[in-house]
């Protein structure tokens, strides 16, 4: 297992890894880091707030750091238990082989995760790749949620490919071709509705410099794998998603999740301005006061 690597050479992978502990000394709150053995991999998790704090996992964006998507939630440190594991096969110091989206495998590896720290069933919040990830498991083993929050959702429903391909894989293959910050620009733009932090820009970059990038979505979720999925669920997305926009993301969202609380939209791109993370932290604190 160990062999496998994502990493275009050794360098890049130190260069990402640099990336990754200089994000954690931003955070101004404590954070335990944790490995664990699962039948999946070796799996690094990070671990913060008040020890009997109410347990939350927090699942990372795909093709990204975990610390940079955590840190849209860190609010959540303040009142609760939060986990947050590096997803193996994407960037961070999980092992590196790939775990399908597409069946039940993240669901066996969430349960391993949890067992080891001796959680029966908890909250659950994942931005973009990572509410991909809970939506399997709300398929395999939903009675593992108490309540779940989708942040800008994978595994709902795409974009327009046309203007994927338009927006964000051209400018990144000519990005990978030149090195331009010019192409970085336009695809953090798009990415971010124009107000991604330089330091993420700067990380990002160097994922598509030196990772090979996670191509392969989780599965779109369909109405048959939900029906005994019944725990309290919030869906936050953006109306500039370029990946999952809230007009097609919110409706099959009412069809299929069958105890949907509310939808909740946002002027936004895929990742949240500053505004918009503060927004999210009330509504997301907000929604589990009521629900956990």
């Amino acid at each position: 297992m160990g062999q496998e690597t994502i990493y275009k050479s050794h360098i890049g992978k130190k260069e990402i890894l640099q990336h990754y502990d200089q994000y954690i000394k931003s955070f101004n709150f404590e954070v335990e880091r944790v490995y664990v053995d699962t039948s999946y991999g070796k799996t690094h998790v990070l671990v913060a707030g008040p020890k009997e704090g109410k347990p939350i996992f927090i699942f990372q964006g795909g093709n990204c750091i975990n610390p940079m998507t955590l840190s849209w939630f860190t609010s959540l440190t303040e009142n609760y238990r939060v986990y947050a594991p590096d997803t193996i096969g994407h960037p961070g110091f999980s092992d590196e082989n790939r775990i399908s989206a597409k069946d039940h495998s993240f669901a066996r590896w969430i349960e391993e995760l949890m067992n080891y720290f001796s959680i029966k069933s908890c909250a659950f919040v994942g931005p973009s790749y990572g509410a991909g990830i809970i939506l399997r498991l709300a398929t395999y083993m939903p009675e593992k949620i108490d309540c779940s929050i989708l942040v800008s959702p994978a595994g709902l429903r795409l974009g327009s490919k046309m203007k994927m391909m338009k927006e964000i894989l051209t400018p990144l293959i000519l990005f990978t071709i030149t090195s331009s910050n010019k192409y970085l620009d336009k695809i953090s733009g798009v990415m971010s509705d124009h107000s991604m932090k330089e330091m993420d820009k700067k990380i990002i970059g160097d994922v598509f410099k030196y990772v090979k990038l996670e191509q392969d979505m989780p599965k779109l979720t369909e109405k048959h794998e939900l029906v005994n999925y019944k725990s309290p669920t919030l869906v936050i997305a953006g109306k500039n998603d370029v990946f999952f926009p809230e007009n097609k993301v919110n409706k099959v969202a009412k069809e299929i999740i069958p105890n949907l609380q509310e939808c909740i939209t946002y002027e936004m791109g895929h990742f949240p301005s500053e505004g918009h993370v503060e927004e999210i932290n009330i509504k997301i604190n907000e929604f589990l006061k009521l629900h956990y």
